[in-house]
């Protein structure tokens, strides 16, 4: 009997097979990507049931990465703790102090800022750079004027009562244009006038006050409705009366600041004395001045004692006269 059941077996087998290549004849090669598709899944399943458990060493690294895997989400955790904690720190603060000192968003700030320059744009003082004179400055020269003009743009957005600027003989193909793009961050968007017209044909030259340390008249206030003229040049070279000449050749008025007025020549070891300043130290010098209507006051914040000028009341009036006088040049 088992030899005929095997025998029919067979013939099963046989039969099945047949009619598997009847249809594997009539599906064509699309089915039999299909079923060999699914020979492939048969084999993965088999090969994947066939799979053993970690053992010895494998059960030990799964261990360790389990350990490490609690000993950093602790970290985690212990940040985000940290960060609720100082978030609320800071929430406490706001909210004692409210009355005292306001905190406000960057955003509002901003805000605040680009509404106040806008402002000095039709109402408040007018500072003109003149930067019509840099085709003779060096790469070195042109980087320092560059950063010149960034610390007073700087500035000028931290005041209370800023001016206007204007930057005038300034043409966008310039080596310094190219500078102040790479040195100063959104230069770009810097709200202030870039023109290449030249400041005496901008403004009414009656209006203009050309400020140059070479001026015999000092600086006695700030007129809203003047332009303040600064030069913009570095010169290593240390070319004498530049500007001066230059508003002298547009018949322009000339001011200087009031430093032989409120501060006195200082001895030092170098026995040096000087009363040129970067644009960004006499735009200091003139916004502390508009804000404070106090010139001792605006100069101590923009001529550095390393010019070779002091106070005349940073003399020690307890000392002698003697010693005083070996301390302090007068001015001749």
């Amino acid at each position: 009997m088992d030899w005929k059941v095997e025998g029919s077996a067979k013939k099963t087998d046989s039969r099945v097979l047949q009619e598997q290549e009847v249809i594997l004849e009539d599906t064509g090669e699309e089915s039999i990507s299909e079923s060999f598709q699914l020979l492939q899944i048969d084999v993965e399943c088999e090969h994947r049931e066939g799979e053993t458990l970690p053992t010895g060493g494998a059960v030990w690294s799964s261990k360790n990465v389990q350990r490490k895997q609690r000993h950093w989400e602790k970290i985690v955790a212990a940040k985000k703790s940290k960060r609720k904690q100082e978030k609320e720190r800071r929430k406490a603060n706001r909210v004692e102090n409210s009355g005292i000192c306001p905190q406000h968003s960057k955003r509002f700030l901003r805000s605040l800022t680009k509404e106040r320059l806008l402002e000095a744009k039709h109402s408040g003082p007018r500072l003109c750079i003149d930067l019509s004179m840099t085709h003779h400055m060096s790469k070195k020269e042109l980087s320092r004027l560059a950063g010149q003009i960034r610390r007073l743009y700087g500035s000028n957005k931290k005041a209370d009562r800023p001016f206007w600027i204007s930057l005038t003989g300034f043409t966008t193909d310039s080596p310094l244009y190219e500078e102040c793009l790479r040195m100063n961050d959104g230069f770009s968007s810097y709200l202030l006038d870039i023109t290449e017209e030249d400041c005496f044909s901008l403004f009414p030259l009656e209006t203009l006050v050309y400020l140059t340390p070479d001026s015999e008249h000092a600086l006695e206030d700030i007129d809203l409705n003047k332009v303040y003229i600064l030069g913009g040049l570095v010169d290593e070279s240390i070319q004498k009366k530049v500007t001066f000449q230059k508003a002298r050749e547009h018949s322009v008025k000339t001011a200087r600041l009031p430093i032989q007025e409120y501060m006195v020549r200082c001895q030092n070891g170098k026995n040096y004395h000087s009363e040129i300043l970067a644009i960004n130290q006499v735009f200091d010098i003139l916004a502390t001045y508009f804000e404070t209507q106090n010139w001792p006051e605006s100069l101590k914040k923009g001529v550095s004692s390393r010019k070779g000028y002091i106070l005349q009341n940073s003399v020690d009036d307890g000392q002698p006269k003697e010693l005083q006088k070996a301390k302090v040049l007068e001015v001749p």
